[in-house]
Formats: C-alpha cells, structure tokens, sequence
C-alpha cells in the first residue's frame, strides 16, 4: 500500500499547531506498520538549513495558475526513515510565515498541483492514495479526480479554517460555479473519497449547525463516508522518562519526580517555591474558543484560591493583554508567557499538577494528551476530542483519569476547578490518578491501524 501524506507543515521541519505534529507521527506510526507512507509540503523559508543542505532536486515542471505559467521542482530528503518531498517556488514560499499571505490561494494551488504532477511523473512511486489535510490540501482531490488508480483522503484538523477565496482563482478547476468566493475546505469535503475528523465526538459535532461552520449539511451529506479517528502523539517526543527538556526525568513508577520538575518550574518562572500548592497550566493559543473569555470572567475568583497559574501561548492581543496584567497583579502565583517555546511547554507539561482546557470546541486536542503523559491532570470540556480521550474521574468508584464538565460556563469551570483541587489534597488518590493517566495509550499505534483500515476499504 502506498500513502502520499500532504500536509502544509510537517515537524521538524515547520511546525505552526497541531496538523505539524500529526504530519510527521502518522506517517512515521504508518511505516513502522508496513505502509510505504511518505510526505510532501511546500519548502518554506523557515525550514532549518540543516535540512535544506541535505535536500535533492528530483524534478522540474510548470503549473499552471490561472493564466501565469510558474515553475516548481520537487526537492527530496529522506529523514528518520520517511521520505518527505518538498514543493519549491521562492517566490510562493521563501516567505516568512506559512500562511497569512494574500496570495494564499495562488500559493496552495501551486501546491496542490504540484502534488498531482509528482504523482504523474514520478514512476518510482505512484500512491494508491493521497491523504490530504485541511484546506491547504483540500483542493487536490478534485485535480486528480480522473485518475481513477489514485483515491483520497481528506482530514479536517480544524473546520473554521477553511480557505475561503475568490472562485475564478478555480476557474481551470472547477466547472462553472455561482458564487464569487468558494471554501478549499468545501471542495475537499465534496470530492474526497473519504472525509475523516480527528476525533470521534469532533465528527458528529460538525454536522450540526453549531459547530458545522456553515458546511454542516454538506457534511451530513457524506453519511458513512464521514468518520472520525483520534489523534495520537509520539511518544518517543513526549516520554518524561528519556525527555531531555524537562529538569528532571521520571516515569509512572517513579512520580516523585514530578515534584523536582515541579519546585524547578516555579523557581524558573518567579513563582513562591511549594510542592503543596496545585500548579494549573494552560499551554495554548491565547484566544476565545480556547476558554480564555471563561478564565477572563471567574479570574478574580481564581487568584483568591490557593493555587498557582502558568499560561504560555500567543493569541488574541485582547486576551494576551489581560493574563499579562493579571500576572504582574498576582506575579507570585499567576506566570503569564506570551510566546512560542516547545522547550518551555516540555517543563510546563512536567511541572504542573493539572492542566486547564476548557475549550468552545476542540476537534482533538494533542495537549491533553500530552499533559496526560506527563502526569498533568486535565481539567477540560466535554467537547470533540477532549470528551473522546479523558475519561473523568469517579471519586467512589476511584477511575478516570481527569476533570470535566459539559456546559461552556464560567461557574461550571471554576467548580470543577475547586473539586479538582480537593481531590489533589488527598495525597493517595491523587498518586493513583496520575499515574491512571500516564499509562493511558495515546501513541500513535491504535490510530494509524484504524487509517490503515479506511485505506484498505478504498482500496478494495
């Protein structure tokens, strides 16, 4: 079976959210299954050079875009047994920032096409399917739609992020449509052969209206060819027995060591040093449907309790703003960390007690996982992902493996919080519930046997 995995950012390479991380584990989980799975992306400006110095142009071609001719070559690099080809154009991709450009259409088209013509001409590998992710990539089903030896696959990592463009950019793609602007994620969503979610809970929520961003019928529409698979994290990335980032390393027989990752942190971050004080974390894009316009309303009340906070992240300046202000208020308990450091997260996820999402809608959340891993108890909203991957915790019957509540309400939040901390006090079913947590499986084994499945079903 041969998967050609495109996807707009792939770590280590680039890496801006969520789809990075999936983009390089997948494919690597798919491998090590006995799928000859390999990658293609665009090869951006920010890309380390020293993966670039290692890159091989295997081919050059032009793509049409609209009426300009423009020359792309594919450049290939083979990187812990996963061969990864790269889409290059300095004038579409020599760019800081991997998206944002108003030129955005033109580059993902270039993209897309680019896809389907290392397909056409390359005769060392012609995959059975090409599995596309988001809108960057949704457009290529409908450009390799003729072939009929190639199917496809599309993921929605994120709804709201649909790409949305003016329809004559399409013009040699599309029939003749009505509407002056089209959603790339529509036409992903229409011409696939097979339209996943990453999360189970996440690909019901979207065929109604609420969360379906105004695609929710188009979605209905799919019926079974609609499913959802959970995402997974690597845990050769994400061990806090061998984690080289985090101050101390331990696993679920020694928990301890959470503590000294724990005193580390506070003292890193300016925090009063007490292992006794429950530690919250929230590692996240500071903006409203990640919960912040609920934190921002029950803050007061927060910082009265006896805990402490960290939040690292960028986002809304809105939002930004407040957590920044609070902490100078509060700066011996509340850590406030505008900014983007995977390092940092690593010591957040190991140093803090439980970890906050108390998302509006999250299709799969790696963080929870993550904080899962480490022995971080999640307090979060049951919603998509985070209602598929926390089993919440049952004081009597002593399971679980986190906090929820089901309303997206401040007062909700803030009780789950108080019980939480409840809970952490009492130091053995504390003990236990973490490690519950740590040795939950959320590697990428379980999930990639399921797309494995959904591949062989086109395939049949």
């Amino acid at each position: 079976m041969k998967i050609l995995f495109a996807a707009a950012e792939v770590q280590p390479f680039i890496k801006t959210g969520g789809l990075g991380d999936v983009a390089f584990a997948l494919p690597k989980a798919l491998r090590g299954l006995g799928v000859d799975c390999r990658v293609i992306l665009p090869k951006h400006l920010q890309i380390p050079s020293e993966f670039k110095d290692k890159m091989k142009t295997i081919m050059e071609f032009e793509v049409n875009i609209g009426i300009k001719k423009v020359n792309c070559s594919i450049e290939y690099l083979e990187y812990e047994n996963i061969p990864f080809y790269f889409v290059n154009n300095e004038f579409y991709f020599n760019r800081n920032g991997v998206y944002g450009h108003s030129d955005d259409d033109e580059r993902f088209i270039l993209f897309s096409k680019a896809v389907a013509q290392l397909c056409e001409l390359n005769k060392d590998f012609v995959p059975d399917i090409i599995h596309c992710n988001d809108w960057h990539s949704a457009i290529i089903p409908i450009i390799v739609k003729d072939n009929k030896d190639i199917k496809t696959v599309f993921t929605i990592h994120n709804l709201k992020y649909q790409g949305i463009f003016k329809s004559e950019v399409l013009s040699d793609i599309l029939p003749k449509v009505e509407d002056d602007w089209i959603s790339f994620m529509k036409l992903g969503i229409i011409y696939s052969d097979k339209v996943t979610t990453v999360s189970s809970t996440y690909s019901e929520e979207i065929t109604h209206p609420e969360l379906g961003e105004g695609l929710d019928e188009y979605l209905r529409n799919r019926g079974d060819s609609l499913t959802g698979i959970t995402n997974g994290i690597d845990f050769d990335i994400y061990n806090p027995k061998i984690d080289e980032d985090i101050y101390f390393k331990y696993n679920n027989n020694s928990i301890d060591g959470k503590k000294t990752n724990k005193t580390a942190l506070q003292r890193y971050l300016g925090l009063d040093v007490n292992e006794d004080i429950p530690l919250i974390a929230m590692v996240s894009r500071i903006v409203r449907e990640k919960g912040f316009d609920l934190l921002t309303q029950v803050i007061d009340e927060l910082m009265k309790m006896d805990i402490q906070l960290v939040i690292l992240g960028t986002g809304d300046k809105f939002y930004e703003e407040i957590v920044e202000d609070y902490s100078s208020i509060y700066h011996d308990k509340f850590s406030s960390n505008v900014l983007f450091s995977n390092k940092l997260a690593k010591k957040i996820y190991a140093g803090s007690d439980m970890f906050l999402m108390p998302s509006f809608y999250e299709p799969c959340g790696l963080s929870q996982l993550i904080a899962l891993r480490y022995g971080s108890v999640p307090i979060v909203r049951e919603t998509g992902g985070l209602k598929d991957t926390v089993e919440k915790f049952d004081e009597e019957k002593d399971t679980g493996t986190g906090f929820s509540f089901h309303d997206y309400d401040s007062n909700q939040m803030i009780r789950m919080i108080k019980y939480a901390v409840s809970i952490f006090k009492q130091k053995e079913k504390w003990e236990r519930l973490v490690k519950r947590g740590m040795l939950v499986d959320s590697s990428w084994a379980n999930s990639a046997e399921l797309y494995i499945n959904l591949y062989e079903s086109l395939l049949k």
